[in-house]
């Protein structure tokens, strides 16, 4: 790690290995674009050119990548100062009230005093009475002109604070987003500081999950990881609309929120940059949203954001913007540059297509002297996007991505030839839609890639239309188009044929419920949302789909009474046997009846934090061939350790001769064999503990003394969650009538 040596800003610089990596990818690629200089088919030079055109396009692009990523900032927040003024501005206009409240209710509870505005440019009633009802202003204007852009605007207007945040409608910030980006504003020239978009909806379009793995990767991790962090280096990163805190000052300096374009962000922050202020950003996530479910919302987001871009360009030059480093044209430049990659995918996607239904090749060359040329450049290519992307480039995935938004971002660079469009808002929530109208694009390069291959081969059957060389070669390309557009249009199938309205987070909690018989059935909950669980437990006994159920769930900040219903029955498989009973209920899937208050709880529980993200150690980033070496590297891109195989049980923690409570609720993970791991306390045991631990699984009862050590805080807006692994264990036999309340019941549910 080094500094800026313009802004003493400490950064990463690309690994040497990686260095070497990327000079002889260019070298390679000069060789092979000059070669490919006398390749050309002179009876369909038209062809030729336009081929040769998107490949230069592309090394073009990759001279951009690397110029943003070659360095990457490395911020530690410096500490809030005292007495600040800060309006916290919630823009929304025709999003649920269920979705606001979730965004507004940690808004209020973020931790530096501060002053929430609901800003609702839908002048609907029910959100003037949950911002009564929440503690924060709420304003309206008359008039919807300039979008979000003039909403904010009229905010500034009647707001007073120093510093202004600004949350999309969707964003539940953390409590710590104050505390972690205002002492950056320490610096009188740092106009604003942008942390990254994370969303808390991991099935949706944009995000690819597999189950049983910690890898969650999402469309944006390239960009809010290493790509943000480069431009920062440059004093470039941009202001992306939400999850950002800004002076007021600045802001009135450029004339408020830039409008005039529907990406009244990145047009803020290019004014704000060519004012002479600087920006920063802090790479930690502090504050979650909801992502695109599907392709409409997913495709229309990036429409606005591409011919918002352009409108931009338009507007303001960008290359030679007044007020501007050389070096932040050029961050600038190769974002608004991005979306011509739309046009250069769509090239490839068709050319062979052309080359097979007519005989048609943009290259006249001898096969060996072309496998020569084009294999070291084309799998050069693939290896170096993952070593600068330092593994969150994921380039299967980003080429499945260009094939689902190719002909979205096209059609958005129509937007430099033509003038602003109506700002949009992305749509929130899971809707029915006709994925294959949204689809089309990709069906099409299926079905014509697939059709080409059979004619390609008739017509060298037949006429000797092509050489055989040639042939194979296209329909390898056909092949790899087909198969890329067949992912995307099977993914789009099933992305939109989710039927639950709620996004369920995987996050345990014990809990407990009355049985029919009069005792309590212990156990833990997860797949939770605000509308309903699922319970494991041996919960046989509970009753057929239709029964109500009572009992509590146990949060971090106390228990909660909560009345539901089962919906669903989840029988044990045969990987999975109670010995006692083949065929059994291992779980019920339950919604929620009444529960008071509870429901506020419980979103404040879930919304507003990683939780499910550092529980489940999930990870964004892959190993790279370069990723560890040298081993200085290794500490910068050390992964989160991953969660152990096992599942979590019901626990109550006993301190070892500790002054509090004889019992705190939490968790135990276990491993098949019953070696315990992991212990999640809902108290503070300190950096090490020496515990007595009490748990319960479907087979066995569990009494533990063991030592702990401290692995992760796990924050959220409500009360903090411990995460412990341990270190040592000893079973406390045999187990005494303390451990069983009503046979299964543990002590700690009994409070």
């Amino acid at each position: 790690m080094t500094n800026s040596p313009d802004r003493k800003v400490a950064y990463e610089p690309l690994s040497i290995p990686r260095r070497i990596l990327v000079w002889v990818f260019i070298v390679v690629a000069f060789w092979y674009l000059i070669w490919r200089l006398g390749t050309f088919n002179p009876d369909a030079r038209a062809f030729s050119i336009v081929i040769y055109c998107a490949e230069v396009f592309g090394f073009a692009t990759a001279l951009l990548h690397f110029f943003m990523v070659w360095r990457m900032t490395r911020r530690v927040a410096p500490p809030a100062p005292p007495g600040l003024t800060v309006d916290v501005l919630i823009p929304t206009y025709n999003e649920s009230l269920e979705l606001v409240r979730r965004t507004v209710s940690a808004a209020v509870r973020m931790d530096y005093p501060h002053r929430t505005w609901l800003l609702d440019d839908g002048n609907r009633p029910e959100m003037m009475t949950l911002a009564k009802e929440l503690g924060a202003e709420y304003l309206a204007r008359s008039d919807n002109s300039h979008a979000k852009a003039g909403n904010l605007n009229n905010a500034l207007q009647h707001a007073s604070g120093q510093f202004v945040a600004i949350l999309d409608a969707d964003h539940a910030p953390s409590r710590h987003m104050l505390t972690h980006t205002l002492g950056y504003f320490n610096d009188d020239k740092v106009a604003f500081v942008q942390t990254p978009q994370d969303f808390f909806n991991l099935d949706s379009f944009q995000h690819r999950k597999r189950d049983g793995r910690a890898q969650v990767w999402t469309e944006q991790s390239l960009f809010f990881r290493v790509i943000q962090r480069g431009k920062d280096y440059w004093n470039a990163a941009f202001f992306c609309g939400s999850c950002a805190v800004m002076r007021r000052s600045a802001l009135d300096a450029i004339g408020g929120i830039a409008t005039g374009t529907i990406t009244e962000d990145l047009h803020t922050s290019l004014r704000i940059h060519a004012n002479g202020y600087s920006s920063v950003y802090h790479a930690e996530p502090l504050a979650f949203g909801l992502a695109p479910e599907t392709m409409k919302p997913f495709l229309s987001q990036r429409v606005r954001w591409g011919q918002g871009a352009m409108h931009v360009w338009r507007k303001e030059g960008i290359l030679f913007k007044r007020g501007l480093t050389m070096a932040q044209r050029l961050n600038y430049f190769a974002s608004v540059l991005t979306y011509f990659d739309g046009w250069q995918k769509g090239v490839f996607y068709i050319a062979p297509v052309i080359v097979l239904t007519t005989g048609t090749l943009p290259i006249l060359v001898e096969t060996r002297d072309f496998l020569i040329h084009f294999l070291p450049y084309y799998l050069l290519t693939f290896w170096v996007f993952e070593e600068v992307g330092r593994g969150y480039g994921r380039s299967l995935m980003i080429e499945q991505y260009n094939m689902a938004r190719f002909a979205a971002f096209a059609w958005a660079t129509l937007g430099l030839l033509f003038g602003s469009r109506k700002f949009k808002v992305t749509v929130k929530g899971s809707l029915g839609e006709r994925w294959q109208r949204y689809a089309s694009p990709q069906l099409m390069v299926l079905s014509f890639n697939v059709v080409a291959i059979p004619v390609g081969i008739l017509l060298y059957l037949n006429h000797g239309a092509l050489p055989f060389e040639g042939m194979v070669a296209n329909i390898v390309w056909a092949g790899i188009n087909a198969t890329l557009a067949l992912a995307v249009v099977l993914f789009a199938r099933t992305n939109s044929a989710r039927k639950r309205l709620t996004y369920r987070f995987q996050i345990p909690l014990p809990a407990r419920f009355l049985g029919p018989d009069g005792k309590y059935v212990v156990g833990v909950i997860d797949d939770i949302s605000p509308t309903g669980f699922r319970f494991y437990g041996t919960v046989g006994g509970l009753g057929p789909v239709g029964t109500t159920i009572a009992g509590k769930i146990f949060l971090p900040d106390g228990p909660l009474r909560i009345v539901g219903q089962i919906r669903s029955l989840v029988v044990g498989d045969s990987g999975d046997v109670d010995p006692s009973n083949k065929h059994y209920v291992k779980a019920i899937g339950c919604i929620f009846l009444a529960h008071g208050d509870g429901q506020r709880r419980i979103e404040d529980f879930l919304y507003g934090s990683d939780l499910q993200w550092k529980l489940n150690r999930y990870s964004d980033q892959i190993w790279t061939p370069l990723t560890n070496f040298p081993r200085s590297e290794r500490r910068s891109n050390e992964r989160r350790e991953p969660v152990p195989e096992g599942h979590w049980l019901p626990a109550s923690i006993h301190g070892d001769g500790q002054p509090g409570p004889t019992s705190i609720p939490g968790l135990l993970r276990c491993n098949p064999q019953g070696k315990s791991l992991r212990v999640i306390s809902f108290e503070n045991l300190g950096s090490t503990a020496r515990i007595e631990l009490k748990a319960r699984s479907r087979r066995r009862k569990i009494r533990q003394s063991a030592q702990l050590q401290l692995i992760e805080v796990l924050d959220q807006i409500s009360s903090p969650m411990y995460l412990y692994a341990v270190t040592e264990a000893q079973d406390v036999a045999p187990p005494d009538a303390a451990d069983t309340v009503g046979g299964n019941t543990l002590e700690f549910v009994s409070q």
